[in-house]
């Protein structure tokens, strides 16, 4: 999960070298499968000594989440010593939209976090073709990744076409089925993009370091 300040993506492991990357993408998953759990939890009392708990489903799950998210925040930090910023700008967002759907007890506000934090990255990638020689994408990632100027420019209109698509669904199926199938979509969502765009990012630079090993090789 690293492109520029993403939600939830990195295509930089998909170098072979970079494999902590993968894990690391693999464990930002955790606070998005814990507030499907927690949700699929609704009505269950926890109970530690005097103290009880009934989990009130999004709102719990809201919980779950903001605390997740920042327990990830403090876990980078203490493991890396840096947070990196689009962990701290999905941290962010989370904390805001969450806190203002428990205080006002309206699921729409972390119903539309999704899709304003991705159409938010469309305008800024795009934004990024018209400032500087290098867009985003290529600034982000250039010290990892040794593309033709016109590959970085066409990779960025694929992930800036993802993050389009990808915050327009969200809020429609939020809005045209019910609340529980919006949960679920976020879950698998989350993890079908992932898997798709990592896929289409693969097959659009395999070619170009394939030619930047053969290169090294041949040194």
């Amino acid at each position: 999960m690293a492109l520029i300040a993403l939600s939830r993506y990195d295509i930089a492991p998909l170098k072979p070298s970079n494999r902590s990357g993968t894990m690391q993408q693999i464990l930002e998953f955790i606070p998005i499968a814990l507030f499907f759990i927690t949700y699929q939890m609704s009505g269950q009392t926890i109970s530690l000594g005097d103290w009880q708990y009934t989990l009130d489903g999004i709102f719990s799950a809201t919980l779950v989440l903001m605390l997740a998210t920042t327990l990830q925040l403090i876990v980078a930090k203490l493991t890396t010593g840096h947070i990196e910023k689009r962990l701290f700008w999905t941290w962010l967002a989370v904390v805001i939209f969450g806190s203002l759907t428990v205080s006002l007890r309206d699921q729409a506000f972390i119903q539309w976090k999704p899709t304003i934090f991705n159409w938010a990255l469309a305008l800024v990638f795009l934004a990024s073709h018209w400032v500087g020689e290098k867009n985003l994408l290529q600034r982000t990632l250039g010290s990892q990744l040794k593309l033709p100027k016109h590959m970085w420019r066409r990779l960025s209109f694929v992930w800036i076409a993802n993050f389009s698509v990808v915050g327009a669904l969200n809020i429609w199926v939020a809005k045209a089925f019910s609340e529980a199938t919006w949960v679920s979509y976020k879950l698998y969502s989350s993890i079908g993009f992932t898997l798709f765009m990592m896929i289409i990012t693969v097959i659009m630079i395999a070619p170009h370091i394939k030619e930047e090993n053969q290169s090294e090789n041949s040194l």
